[in-house]
């Protein structure tokens, strides 16, 4: 039996956010996918604005425990990208808010999570690489990485062999830069 409590809520709503969108977020599917009744979700939350602004919160709290299990590697093929595997469903999310950013919230939770995750990113990236660029010039060409990396991918192809396949294109491009 599922346990009626916050944490249940939040992670099956954090989940069909981050595959779904907004706009699939509703409280009857969610109760659906919990097993539980509407009237519990409202003994959780208010509303589904509320929810929302828990999920955000959620969201910050992931971005953290990636941004420390990204400072710890050394390379980008196997171990930066074993870690964005273990949390697809996290990355699926943050796709989700830069496909909503028009929404304020979404917004501002997108820029504080691309700011925890990419500082660790780029500190990998830079070692992994080799880099011989500036600060300034690697950190342009990440955000231009990393918006394209937003654009294409989705629930489907979010596993190892295409990060694979997509981090050593990028290596390539890099490479050219040097």
């Amino acid at each position: 039996m599922i346990k009626d409590n916050k944490e249940t809520w939040i992670k099956a709503g954090y989940e069909l956010f981050s595959i779904a969108g907004q706009s699939l977020l509703k409280i009857e599917p969610l109760a659906k996918i919990v097993g539980k009744s509407k009237s519990s979700f409202y003994h959780h939350f208010a509303d589904l604005e509320l929810f929302t602004e828990q999920l955000l919160k959620y969201h910050i709290a992931q971005s953290k425990i990636i941004a420390g299990k990204e400072q710890n590697c050394k390379n980008i093929d196997p171990e930066l990208i074993d870690i964005l595997v273990e949390h697809r469903i996290d990355l699926l999310f943050n796709r989700q808010l830069r496909i909503n950013q028009n929404i304020k919230s979404f917004a501002l939770t997108l820029a504080q999570s691309n700011s925890i995750l990419g500082a660790a990113f780029v500190n990998v990236w830079i070692k992994d690489l080799d880099l011989q660029l500036s600060r300034r010039q690697i950190e342009g060409l990440f955000s231009l990485a990393l918006e394209n990396f937003f654009l294409q991918i989705n629930s489907v192809n979010l596993n190892y062999e295409w990060l694979s396949g997509y981090f050593g294109n990028l290596k390539k491009i890099a490479g050219s830069f040097i």
